[in-house]
This record gives structure tokens, C-alpha cells and sequence, in this order.
């Protein structure tokens, strides 16, 4: 297109089109009636994108056809035609917008105000005769063929810096002219989390936990030895830890405490610690068959939730598999929730919660569920032991009574250190049927399950509760007398559960648990 500027010296001007006369109709409005040059069409339907220049076929009659370009937009759904339609369009078979095509009268626009349409911009500043010329200079460009989106799980990209002091934020700039891709090995699946530590980025994979050196890299020599050397590199070289283990999809797993992160691995039915030693697995410590079952068993929507409890120094994980369905719901609502202590390095108790998220702060350990958020270990009575308001404040503690395991004993006595209110719930030895027993506490009488074995009433002496396990079964084949004459019950171990009595006013304490036996023979 050509234009004519009355220009008082010379000077440079930049034309720019906007894009008010570049919207176009995407549908096809209705045609109404027609008056010489104007056509008049029913409101809606795109007619605030029909523009000036835009091309209109009009089919009408048998075989008639109108092609034309809009000049003039008079109203909302008034347009002004050129050339006229003739003869007067009256039964219209089809009414189609076509492309803008014809720039004759623009910038005579539809909005009546050319400014709307076109910017007229000097290049000179200020307009002066032979000022500085501003210009958009050289513009390198490269043509990319695939305009798809690519996704790569196991690539790290990173943007400019960002300062504070200086105020420099350049967080939204990639240059694709510098190398700001990291890519690690895609054979161990994608990337679930990246940690920074001090000058380390730890990433976690699926399958494979590596490292990698922040604003430097790993320079070896000819002997294979390796030196570390400030570079301007932003990500170094990936180096990955000793053993096959990831993160598998469970990210929601990673808790760190100084220099130990914990995270489950369910593809390999393990939990591991890393540390300045490396990775280890801690599952092994007593549980490898139970987080082999368990992880064994998860499906989605499946999830592992872990957190670092930083008022009992503990690592806290939630397991919570879809492996017993809600009939309403669908939804599983089988969990496990348990504790790994690094004083005892064991699982030391299992927990009665099902957290959403599990979070530490300022010596505080809160867990949240259901969009709230719940602090434990509070010093409030009717939160001891309760979860979420639940009504079912109960605490056991099962425990194996196994010394000399390849001799035949017979366990006569239960003794505990610890607070009062503690019963014996249920005990049993490889030789019973395992019937909960009757149990009778001083000054109270606490009824068990009907059929009981036996029954025993804890007495307390310096501070320690005392009792006997009396035997209140038949006599078998003469070994163990009937009645009071002869206490205890007979096998190679014995398997305990104690229970804390409900509502308690007070904390609860269990600091030991032993037991009095004597050989025996079959």
C-alpha cells in the first residue's frame, strides 16, 4: 500500500498496523435486507469483527452471485458495500465473510477514527532535523519446522539471573543462543525432584539419585583424579550416587533433616536415607518384609507421604495404598503411618493418622488433613492420642517375649515400668489358641472376651506394676496344674499386647516390659 506524508524536512516515519483492522469474522453472520450499497445483517454471531477491505460473497436467487468488499461500517449491523449489488438481494441462499483483500480505503476504517487502525510513529526522537534515529537493528532469527510442544522428563532448563541488590530480575529470559539445558541419563526415567544443597543440586529419578555441581565443574586429569574449578558454568557435571535406587513416583515421600534426606523407593520395596556416607536403606533395619508387602501391593492412586517430626527427631512416612475400597467413595482407604528413629536406628511405633502432608517448623510437627491443619503433641487432654477428632484414642504396644529362642519356657509373670493404666489386652504363645485373656486391674475389674485363658491383676511395687500370669485352662496331659497352684502359660515365645485405658487424664508412659519364666520340656 502507498501514502502520501507532508513532510516539513525530511525525516524517517515507522506505518504500523494494528490489529483492530486485522480481526476478522470466524463466522458467518445472517443476512437481513439490502438498501442500495448498505446491507443491513442480524446482530451477533462475529459482527463486531466484520472490518473494512474484508471480502463478501453473497449467493441468492437460482445461480445469482455477489462479490464485493465492505468500505464502510455505518452501525453495529450496517455496512456499506462496493460495488452495489443489482439487482436488490432479497432471497439469499448463502452469506460468507471471506479475508481482508482490499486496502483502497483504509485508513477509512469502520471505527470512523484512523487512529484506531494505524500508528504513525517518527523514527528521529523529538522529530528534529538529523537527531538520533532510533531502529530495531539486525534481528538474527531461526525458523523452527516442528512447532510442537517437546517434552523432556529428564532435563533440567534454567532461565537469566536474578539479583536482588542490584535489581537485576532476568527470571523470564531463555536464551536459546546459550546452553541452559542439563539433561540426565533418560534410561532411569524422569526427574521427580531436585534439592539444593549448598553447591549441589541433588535430582531425584525414578530409578537413579544423582548430583550435580552448582556454578562450577569437575575437571579430571590424566590420571583420573579429579579437581573441582570455578567455571561460568550455572549446572555442572551430573555425578550419580553409589546404587540403583530413585524416588520412583513418589516424591511427596522426600523429608530432610541437616545433612540426611529419607525418601521411598516402592519399585524396589525400600526406604532409604541419604547422607554424607551415601544411600542407605534403611528398611532393612527389621521391616524388609513388611515394606515389601506393602509397596508390593500399591497401585494407583496409591501414595507415600513422608515428613521429618523435628519434636521427637523422627522420619515419619505414610503409606497409603489402594488396596480396601470405600463402596461409596471408591476411593482406597488402607494406610499405614510409622516412625523411623536414628538413636535406636529402627521403626519404633505406628501411628493411628492419615495425613494429606506431613511438615515441621520451629520445633513444631503439624500434619495436614482435609484443607486443615493439625498440631501434635499438644498439651491438651482430649487430644492425647486422638487424631483428626476422632473418637478412638487407643494406644497398644505389641512386643515378643523371645529370649533363648530354641528352648521351650514357661512364662509365668508380666512386669512393667511406666504409668499407671496399662492392661495386658491380649497375649498368647506359639502353643495357645490365642484367646484374649481376662485382666483385673487394683481396685477395678475389667472384663475381657468370654472364654479367656487366664487372668492377672497388675500390682505395684517402687514404682514398677507387677503380675501373675495365672492359667485358667484345663489341665493338658498333666503338664501345667490346674489353678492357683501353678501360673504361667507355655511356649517358645510369647507375643503381648498391651493397651492404655481409654480417656486417659494424664501422659502415659511405657519405659520397659519383662517377664519371669522357667524351662520346660514336652
Amino acid at each position: 500500500m502507498a501514502a502520501t506524508i507532508e513532510l516539513k524536512y525530511y525525516n524517517s516515519f515507522w506505518v504500523k498496523k494494528i490489529k483492530s483492522i486485522t480481526d476478522v469474522a470466524n463466522s458467518t453472520p445472517t443476512f437481513s435486507s439490502q438498501v442500495n450499497s448498505t446491507i443491513t445483517i442480524s446482530p451477533g454471531l462475529g459482527v463486531d469483527k466484520m472490518n473494512v477491505g474484508q471480502k463478501v460473497i453473497i449467493e441468492y436467487g437460482t445461480s445469482d452471485r455477489y462479490v464485493g468488499h465492505i468500505i464502510e461500517r455505518i452501525s453495529d449491523d450496517t455496512f456499506v458495500v462496493d460495488p452495489e449489488p443489482s439487482p436488490v438481494i432479497t432471497s439469499v441462499t448463502s452469506f460468507e465473510l471471506g479475508p481482508i483483500d482490499d486496502f483502497t480505503n483504509i485508513p477509512k476504517a469502520y471505527t470512523s477514527n484512523v487512529t484506531d487502525d494505524w500508528y504513525i510513529e517518527e523514527s528521529r526522537i523529538r522529530g528534529g532535523y538529523n537527531n538520533t534515529t532510533v531502529d530495531f537493528g539486525v534481528k538474527a532469527y531461526a525458523v523452527d519446522q516442528n512447532k510442537e510442544a517437546e517434552i523432556r522428563s529428564s532435563s533440567l532448563i534454567y532461565s537469566g539471573i536474578y539479583n536482588s541488590r542490584t535489581g537485576i530480575n532476568n527470571t523470564n529470559q531463555f536464551s536459546v543462543a546459550e546452553d541452559i539445558t542439563k539433561s540426565v541419563d533418560p534410561r532411569y526415567g524422569s526427574i521427580q525432584k531436585i534439592y539444593a544443597e549448598d553447591s549441589n543440586l541433588i535430582i531425584f529419578q525414578e530409578d537413579k539419585v544423582s548430583r550435580a555441581l552448582i556454578d562450577k565443574d569437575a575437571i579430571y586429569s590424566a590420571e583420573g583424579g579429579g579437581t573441582v574449578t570455578s567455571s561460568n558454568v550455572v549446572i555442572g557435571q551430573i555425578i550419580p550416587y553409589a546404587g540403583e535406587y530413585g524416588i520412583s513416583t513418589d516424591p511427596e515421600s522426600f523429608a530432610v533433616y541437616g545433612y540426611r534426606k529419607y525418601f521411598a523407593d516402592r519399585r524396589r520395596n525400600a526406604v532409604l536415607r541419604l547422607s554424607m556416607d551415601g544411600i542407605e536403606e534403611i528398611s532393612r533395619y527389621g521391616m524388609t518384609d513388611f515394606f515389601r508387602d506393602t509397596f508390593s501391593s500399591m497401585r494407583p492412586p496409591g501414595k507415600i507421604i513422608g515428613g521429618y517430626d523435628l519434636h521427637a527427631k523422627k522420619y515419619d512416612i505414610s503409606i497409603q495404598r489402594d488396596g480396601q475400597y470405600d463402596a461409596i467413595s471408591g476411593i482406597g482407604t488402607e494406610y499405614k503411618t510409622l516412625a523411623f528413629d536414628e538413636s535406636v536406628k529402627g521403626w519404633v511405633s505406628f501411628y493411628t493418622y492419615k495425613p494429606d502432608w506431613i511438615s515441621s517448623l520451629k520445633n513444631k510437627f503439624y500434619s495436614f488433613k482435609d484443607d486443615a491443619i493439625w498440631e501434635h503433641y499438644t498439651d491438651s487432654p482430649n487430644r492425647r492420642g486422638v487424631f483428626y477428632g476422632s473418637s478412638d484414642p487407643e494406644a497398644k504396644v505389641t512386643f515378643i517375649f523371645n529370649v533363648q529362642p530354641s528352648t521351650v519356657k514357661n512364662f509365668k509373670t508380666i512386669n512393667y515400668e511406666g504409668s499407671r493404666g496399662w492392661v495386658v489386652s491380649d497375649i498368647r504363645t506359639n502353643e495357645d489358641s490365642g484367646n484374649r485373656i481376662e485382666y483385673y486391674l487394683p481396685n477395678t475389674t475389667q472384663q475381657g472376651l468370654e472364654n479367656s485363658l487366664f487372668s492377672n491383676g497388675f500390682q505395684k511395687k517402687e514404682d514398677k506394676y507387677f503380675a501373675n500370669i495365672i492359667n485358667s485352662t484345663p489341665q493338658n496331659n498333666g503338664e501345667i496344674v490346674f489353678g492357683q497352684s501353678m501360673t504361667g502359660i507355655k511356649g517358645f515365645f510369647a507375643t503381648v499386647e498391651m493397651t492404655l485405658e481409654e480417656n486417659p487424664t494424664e501422659f502415659a508412659e511405657l519405659f520397659a516390659v519383662s517377664t519371669e519364666y522357667s524351662q520346660s520340656s514336652y
